[in-house]
């Protein structure tokens, strides 16, 4: 419960676990995030295979809690082993990245080579695919140290694919209390208040008084009812459909070569909505890795931008780990102060939750258990849930009109097939779920030597999977 000045009471020396925590982005974040809370306080321990990366990001932290706007007490230590991060955690806190050099680029670079181009491919397609794969070993490790060192902490996973990632938590440690955390739904409730702003003259909004009804799966989320201040967002929604039809951009369009990767133009998730009726809630970046017709018929980079995005490349993925680091230096070498500001996240809230605080109704992922009843019982999909003293109850979202669902249920079979292959060890079937991904539309020889190309290329990546007896790759 909260004291008269918000404070959970009894909550002052909450452990932390930071698994990944040489983090480049979201420790950060999660620092600033503590930093501005007085709700608990407590001690944060960061774990990284780069053992140095985790010291460095404990000074930052240091260096944060000593700024003038940080009303929060909490103390920042790097350790070397995973079960020292997690002795006792109270949370734990995934977020996790291969080498991009070394991964992330091989995923983007091997597809394109056989002319299938992917705008993140991070969750699903060939990059998500082997992403998963490499995932799948790393997160079982981390729920048996949960299972042993803190078996009742609450695990929040921000690390991509989302969906395979959580699962794999669950299926290790069926009694785990994992949540996958996911920003996208926020960025589309805050892209509402625009159009509430615009077509309703609604002024003022902010993207956590938009209450959504979501359902599906991470990335691939899908919006049915939408109110702000006791109005039908829809109505706003149908009203720049109308504004904007025809499309805006054609392929090689100067407007859309100019801006960052990370925008998005909302064309693909209007002619999703026009097509189906039912609003998509994530960027248009990853709506359209989901269904085949955005980039199948791409021959070139530039011909993405009639759908107001752009592909994001490996270049892109190898050099921002260099860039974060030095603007991670230079934050704790320069004698100016961090300006401390609070992300547009709610961790901090879920947690204070969690602990006893005042309730969240929030949108994460977790297993199916009937919130959404005609996808399949305990695959991993993105719904709201409540967030009370040490309970996380999914809410009814109902089920997805037929025609998307039969797009989403190819996702869950894949990825449910890639779990399965993970715990074998099973190239062979990790194969079938490759092959059966939309945008993997190749002739069978060329997909068997596109899969066979990217083991090659990550194979050290691999080592969990029987390689050697692999048929695929004979």
């Amino acid at each position: 419960m909260h004291d008269l000045d918000g404070r959970v009471t009894g909550a002052d020396d909450v452990v932390i676990g930071f698994v990944g925590g040489g983090s480049r982005d979201w420790a950060e974040k999660l620092m600033h995030a503590l930093a501005l809370t007085e709700a608990f306080a407590g001690e944060v321990r960061l774990y990284d295979l780069d053992y140095e990366s985790a010291a460095t990001n404990a000074a930052l932290g240091r260096k944060v809690q000593a700024q003038d706007e940080a009303v929060g007490d909490w103390t920042y230590e790097a350790v070397e082993t995973l079960e020292a991060a997690l002795d006792g955690a109270d949370f734990v806190v995934c977020s996790t990245q291969d080498p991009p050099a070394e991964t992330f680029a091989h995923d983007l670079d091997v597809p394109q080579e056989y002319g299938i181009y992917q705008t993140v491919g991070d969750t699903v397609g060939p990059g998500g695919t082997f992403r998963a794969l490499r995932s799948i070993p790393q997160y079982r490790e981390i729920a048996a140290a949960v299972r042993e060192q803190c078996p009742d902490a609450w695990v929040f996973n921000f690390t991509n694919p989302m969906t395979v990632c959580t699962r794999t938590l669950y299926e290790e440690y069926p009694d785990i209390n994992a949540v996958g955390v996911c920003h996208e739904v926020y960025h589309v409730q805050d892209w509402l208040t625009d159009l509430a702003e615009r077509h309703l003259g609604v002024e003022g909004a902010t993207y956590d008084e938009v209450d959504v009804t979501v359902k599906g799966i991470n990335h691939f989320t899908w919006i049915d009812e939408a109110r702000l201040r006791g109005t039908d967002l829809f109505e706003a929604v149908d009203a720049e459909l109308a504004a904007r039809d025809p499309p805006e951009y054609e392929p090689g369009d100067p407007e859309v070569a100019d801006q960052s990767v990370f925008a998005t133009n909302h064309e693909v998730t209007f002619d999703l909505y026009r097509r189906y009726g039912i609003l998509p809630a994530a960027g248009d970046r990853h709506l359209a890795e989901f269904v085949p017709w955005y980039l199948d018929p791409v021959e070139a980079p530039e011909d993405i931008h009639r759908w107001g995005i752009r592909l994001t490349p490996s270049e892109y993925r190898v050099e921002s780990w260099p860039e974060a680091e030095r603007e991670r230096e230079a934050l704790l070498s320069g004698d100016e102060p961090i300006d401390v500001a609070a992300p547009n996240e709610e961790m901090v809230d879920l947690m204070a939750a969690l602990l006893g605080g005042e309730a969240v109704k929030s949108n994460v992922n977790v297993p199916n258990r009937g919130q959404i009843p005609d996808l399949r019982e305990g695959c991993v999909v993105e719904t709201n849930v409540l967030f009370t003293e040490d309970s996380v109850t999914p809410l009814t979202a109902g089920p997805l009109p037929d025609q998307v669902r039969s797009l989403v249920e190819t996702h869950v079979t894949n990825q449910e097939t890639l779990i399965e292959a993970g715990f074998a060890g099973d190239l062979d079937l990790a194969f079938r779920a490759f092959r059966n991904e939309p945008l993997v539309t190749l002739d069978p020889a060329e997909i068997e030597a596109l899969f066979a190309d990217l083991v090659e290329a990550e194979r050290e990546y691999l080592d969990a999977y029987d390689i050697a007896g692999a048929d695929v790759l004979s």
